[in-house]
């Protein structure tokens, strides 16, 4: 490594006297950096950097060097900047709307306001950020306000229907009576919607053990099983996603009922649904075994695993919470269809628990019937009805999340019991085994397999 010499300086003779007129005045003694400056002329140049500083934009950075900014955290000034630009925004739309222009209506007030406040909020942040940030922040902003307006509009409408459907609600003749002795001009203690409740929940059930094995199994030979009939059927699938209802209610229909000659029943409105619920549950499911990694497949194939039992041990439990998505997507399809349970299942104001005989009505048609009526206290069961198939669909979703929401590789309390006792079983399998192999061999026999059965059993489970 080469250093730099320094600076040659002339050595001071001990004893030397001072030149004439070389002293210095009073108070003309140069400070101490003035003599380092002039010392090392070479450093005071390197220590001065070029550089371009711009106003408003490296308050409280440090010397030499660009302000940090954290990209995580709220700032004060960004909260600053929401709210100044939603005061300005309300303040110039209704400029607009009160005294420049003649617009009125509440949607055009919101959308205005709306674009006015994206605007500001764009302007405000460009004061502190650049081109990069202001294009975050804005489509921040956006997002956002799209996931709070569609929360908004959720609770607006589980409000709505719960209030407007108080007045049936509040009766418990509503969740334990039909509608065979209530007629429109009845009061709200009489009838209620028992038999729709009914209706839906052995339709869904029915569905239900139709598409969930078909769709699963379909969804695991897409993936398994690639070839030119897979993406046939792939193509298929994906093209019935947007099959309209009422064209599956005519498919049935024209085959089941017509054709077959079996009457409007609960059977055929469950197989209508089906041919609804089918491809969706087919779609989320491929997509989600998708998204198992291959390496488990081959750890699986390497240790001399089957394709199927692969599939059965290793890929679905890995992808089990995803299709229990998938059947929740399925069933929120199905659930809240009305014309293909009005052409297959007809129309009851009883209750009708056999699903092969008899017409049987749903929630969502029951509460189409009840609406459409001009009497209030039908409309107040009509959104009692919307309320009831709200809670169901909750109940089913909580369902599904308790089955298959457990991560990848946890077991339940049984299930982990059966562990322990099959590898005991396999620890006194395989101590036999090497009993019997010593004894032929002429050997003593191998001591108790407690030692084995303490090994494998897990801490804090019991036998």
């Amino acid at each position: 490594m080469t250093v730099a010499p320094e600076a040659p300086r002339a050595p001071e003779a001990p004893g030397a006297p001072e030149a004439p007129g070389a002293q210095e005045a009073p108070g003309a003694q140069e400070a101490p950096e003035a003599q380092e400056a002039q010392e090392a002329p070479d450093a005071r140049r390197a220590s001065v950097r070029a550089r371009t500083t711009l106003p408003g934009r490296t308050r409280g950075a440090a010397d030499g060097g660009e302000r940090r900014r954290a990209l995580t955290s709220l700032r004060a000034t960004d909260v600053y900047a929401v709210l100044g630009a939603a005061a300005a925004a309300l303040a110039l739309t209704w400029l607009l709307f009160a005294r420049l222009l003649p617009f009125t209506g509440a949607v055009g007030f919101v959308v205005t306001a709306y674009l006015l406040f994206l605007l500001v909020y764009a302007l405000l942040v460009s004061f502190d950020e650049d081109g990069p940030a202001i294009v975050d922040r804005i489509a921040a902003a956006v997002v956002r306000s799209l996931g709070l307006l569609l929360v908004v509009i959720l609770v607006f409408v589980v409000s709505y229907a719960l209030v407007e459907g108080r007045a049936a609600l509040v009766h418990l003749n509503f969740f334990t009576e039909d509608m065979q002795l209530a007629g429109p001009l009845e009061p709200l203690s009489v009838g209620g919607a028992l038999h729709a409740a009914a209706g839906t929940l052995i339709m869904i059930a029915l569905s239900l053990a139709v598409t969930v094995p078909a769709g699963l199994v379909c969804a695991v030979f897409l993936n398994e099983v690639p070839g030119p009939f897979a993406r046939f059927v792939r193509t298929v699938v994906e093209a019935m996603t947007a099959l309209p209802s009422i064209v599956a209610g005519l498919f049935v229909y024209a085959t089941v009922i017509l054709g077959l000659g079996m009457p409007p029943s609960g059977l055929a409105a469950a197989l209508a649904l089906s041919v609804m619920m089918l491809p969706i549950i087919i779609r989320a499911a491929d997509v989600v075994i998708r998204l198992v990694p291959g390496t488990l497949r081959e750890a699986a194939y390497a240790m001399g695993t089957s394709r199927w039992r692969t599939v059965w041990h290793v890929v679905l439990p890995t992808c089990r919470s995803g299709l229990t998505t998938s059947v929740i997507l399925g069933t929120a399809r199905g659930i809240g269809e009305t014309s293909p349970v009005l052409l297959t299942a007809g129309f009851t104001s009883e209750l009708n628990l056999d699903p092969l005989h008899g017409p049987m009505v749903s929630l969502p048609l029951a509460t189409f019937q009840f609406v459409k009526s001009p009497e209030p206290t039908m409309i107040s069961r009509g959104f009692g009805t919307a309320a009831l198939l709200m809670a169901v669909v909750l109940l089913l979703f909580v369902v599904a999340r308790v089955i298959g929401g457990r991560g990848p590789g946890q077991l339940t309390r049984r299930q982990e019991h059966r562990r322990v006792v099959q590898s005991r079983r396999d620890a006194r399998r395989f101590t036999g085994r090497a009993a019997a192999t010593r004894e032929s061999a002429g050997r003593p026999a191998a001591p108790s397999t407690q030692l084995h059965s303490n090994l494998l059993t897990p801490p804090g489970s019991s036998s």
